[in-house]
């Protein structure tokens, strides 16, 4: 549910300059024509206008100064204590942990549902989101002894970051469902809500990014997907150990379909632990900025076509079950716990420039 992601969006970063990217290249065409659209739909809105129109960039666009402010607010979140229940949620420190908490909680049912991926697909840990310096958002894992994954064999990394602004952060809750191996130590709690503290670990790789994260991936599923089934079914594409079928693999025998898609993809560049993780992979800073991206992509297919995708919606509302589950729909409720102010209806909230936001962007 791409709801889930942009109402996230709006509570923890709201109107900084984030992530993504704003070169000129195809993205960046149909994200101008879409602009076009959007401007129209400005014109018609009495909440959002051309003058209150917050601006979200590519984190490498902004400047150092910015990003730091950034850093800065994420590490006050990890200051400042958790508004959790202590007997249930005994591992949440920290109101940055409530963050988690929540996803944690809610991932059965938002999933299956602006890190410019394509600009550093070749060697994503080269980029200013990457590259460790005290701007960054830390950078890859030590290199340690590790075995290849379900999504992609082992890189560089895998064990804790030793570089940039996050180096001495601790991960307490998780794992729930790691891909390393060997898997971080499980966690005192069945449901991953106990105290399990740890470093973070990354294994950031281009494996994955140079094969599904490029700009050319972007354009299609952007371009190429009619409604919203088929731009969820690509953007959420998994195929587990890729590599054994990439050889033989046709798209177009299977709909269109990539053996990985934008969303796990980019998950798995960053790896590791929280990072690889399904559920608890908002403990790792980057996360916020992997789905701003996500939400841009969302973003720009909406704005080719406003009047007709703004508020198109498709699935279910259990996502092992899609099918035989209740449908999910406009009117159905998005309730973030202790981390919002208040429940909404995705209605209100699939609209960059509607109802609770007034954002574009660069």
């Amino acid at each position: 549910m791409p709801s889930m992601a942009r109402s996230l969006l709006f509570l923890v970063l709201a109107a900084s300059s984030l992530v993504g990217a704003t070169e000129k290249d195809a993205v960046h065409k149909l994200q101008q024509t879409g602009k076009a659209n959007l401007e129209l739909r400005l014109a018609k809105s009495s909440t959002c206008t051309k003058e209150n129109l917050q601006i979200r960039r590519e984190w490498g666009d902004i400047s150092k100064a910015e990003r730091r402010e950034y850093i800065a607010a994420m590490l006050c979140l990890m200051s400042k204590p958790s508004q959790l229940d202590q007997t249930e949620y005994p591992g949440a420190k920290t109101r940055y942990d409530d963050f988690v908490a929540v996803h944690m909680n809610q991932t059965t049912t938002i999933h299956g549902t602006y890190w410019n991926w394509g600009k550093w697909a070749s060697d994503p840990v080269k980029s200013p989101l990457f590259d460790g310096s005290d701007t960054s958002l830390s950078g890859n894992g030590l290199k340690v002894d590790h075995e290849d994954t379900d999504y992609y064999p082992a890189g560089p990394g895998g064990g804790c970051i030793y570089s940039g602004p996050f180096v001495n952060m601790t991960v307490r809750l998780g794992p729930l469902s790691p891909i390393l191996k060997p898997a971080p130590a499980a966690n005192p709690l069945p449901n991953g809500m106990g105290d399990n503290p740890r470093c973070v670990r990354r294994d950031i790789t281009n494996y994955l990014s140079s094969r599904y994260t490029r700009t050319e991936d972007m354009v299609t599923l952007i371009a190429d997907s009619p409604d919203i089934l088929a731009f969820q079914d690509r953007l959420q594409a998994v195929t587990a150990r890729p590599w054994e079928v990439e050889g033989t693999y046709n798209p177009a025998e299977h709909n269109g379909m990539p053996l990985m898609g934008i969303h796990a993809s980019g998950h798995h560049t960053i790896g590791g632990d929280p990072g690889g993780d399904f559920y608890t992979s908002p403990n790792d800073p980057a996360f916020f900025n992997h789905h701003a991206g996500i939400d841009r992509t969302w973003a720009i297919w909406q704005w080719l076509d406003l009047e007709n995708r703004t508020e198109q919606i498709a699935g279910g509302t259990a996502m092992f079950d899609p099918v035989n589950s209740p449908r999910q729909t406009l009117d159905d409720i998005v309730d973030l716990g202790v981390v919002g102010d208040q429940v909404w209806r995705i209605r209100d909230l699939v609209s960059t420039v509607d109802g609770q936001f007034c954002y574009t962007y660069e």
